[in-house]
This record gives C-alpha cells, structure tokens and sequence, in this order.
C-alpha cells in the first residue's frame, strides 16, 4: 500500500507545472500562449527570462530527483527508484495540474538519473554542454544526451566506467526517459533537419540553423 502511495506522490511531483506556475504568479503571462507554447525550461528562459529559468529548471530536475528517492527515504524495498522517478518523467509529460499537457522531460528525466547515478547524470551534462557549444540548440542537446545515456547504459558497464556492472531495470528506464525526451522533440528533430531551429546565443551553430523570425 505504501508503494502505491509513493507512486502517486511522484506522479503528484512530476505534474507541477513550474513555468507555467511560475509565468502566472510572477509576470501574470500564460507561457503556453508564447513562443513555442511549452511549459519547460527552454521556453522560460525565452518568454520570462534567465531568473524564471533556472527556477523552472531546478523545480523541474530535483523533483526528478526526490521522486526517485522516495523509496530510499521511506524504506521501501523490492522495488527500484528508478520506477518512482519514471513515473515522475510521466506527470512531468502528462500533468495532471495542467490539463495533461506537459512538458519534453529533459530536466525532469535529468533529475531522475542524478538521484539515481550522480556519475552517469555528470557525464550526460558534459555531453549536453558540449553539444550546446557546438550546434547552439538545446533542442540539439537534449536529443544527444537521451542517446548518449542509451549508449552509456549497452556499453559501459562491459568496460567498468561509471557504471560497474549492468542493470536490467537501469537500462530498461533509461532507454525508456530517452524514448520520451526523443519523441517530444520530433518537431525540433524537424526543425534542425530544415535548418530553421531556434538558437540560443552561445555557441559555433556548426549547423548553420537559420531559424524563422
């Protein structure tokens, strides 16, 4: 019984909708009427600015975060953490706070994986910089960090590095966070094959995006 509670209350996590909150509470502005119309990070930091940004952000990743540590915290064995934290991904991407239109996961599944593995979620972050540095996309980065988490979870534990050994529920959960950040970017995948994706102002833009006005 305490195992569905706790379901619940990451589900309950995972569907704050913090930029949309944060948008109406602070600046009086529906974020889903600007921009790109989502509710995450990105669109944040475009619409209401770097301080409503990074609260968007840091809501977003730790309540990734302390869904999956919920079960550490009240000592519920036989089931993993990372369940916790994908069903957190789930309300993030399907709020019930917000009419079940969330946001693309990337913090959320960010959030998920440092509770998890803070090593593995460090790699993910040098990998996400690095791509944002050279392609100048967040969009960009996020895709290639989902895949290179899928690529560390087959291929690391064969060497040792980061992770020891393998782990059929990690593996499982990170290929399915990857599946989800993948699938809620397929109209930014578009976008960067037409060269029209938004930039953010850093970076070499090697792709050379010329996004619409």
């Amino acid at each position: 019984m305490m195992t569905i509670v706790l379901l619940i209350i990451a589900y309950l996590l995972g569907s704050i909708p913090s930029g949309l909150w944060i948008g109406q509470a602070f600046f009086n502005i529906n974020i889903r009427e600007h921009g790109s119309g989502n509710t995450g990070t990105t669109n944040t930091f475009r619409i209401l600015g770097k301080k409503a940004g990074m609260a968007t952000f840091m809501i977003d990743f730790f309540k990734g975060s302390i869904a999956t540590l919920l079960p550490i915290l009240f000592q519920i064995q036989g089931v993993s953490p990372l369940l916790f934290g994908l069903v957190a991904v789930i309300g993030h991407t399907f709020p019930i706070f917000a009419g079940f239109k969330g946001g693309k996961a990337v913090a959320t599944s960010a959030g998920v994986v440092f509770g998890f593995a803070p090593l593995f979620c460090l790699y993910l972050a040098v990998i996400f910089i690095v791509t944002l540095y050279l392609g100048s996309m967040i969009s960009l980065s996020s895709v290639t960090a989902a895949l290179a988490a899928v690529f560390g979870a087959l291929v690391f534990p064969l060497f040792g590095f980061i992770l020891n050994s393998y782990d059929f529920i990690f593996t499982v959960i990170i290929i399915a966070l990857a599946g989800i950040v993948i699938i809620r970017h397929k109209d930014n995948i578009h976008r960067i094959k037409n060269k029209t994706e938004n930039l953010v102002p850093w970076g070499l833009n090697l792709t050379h995006q010329n996004p619409k006005k």
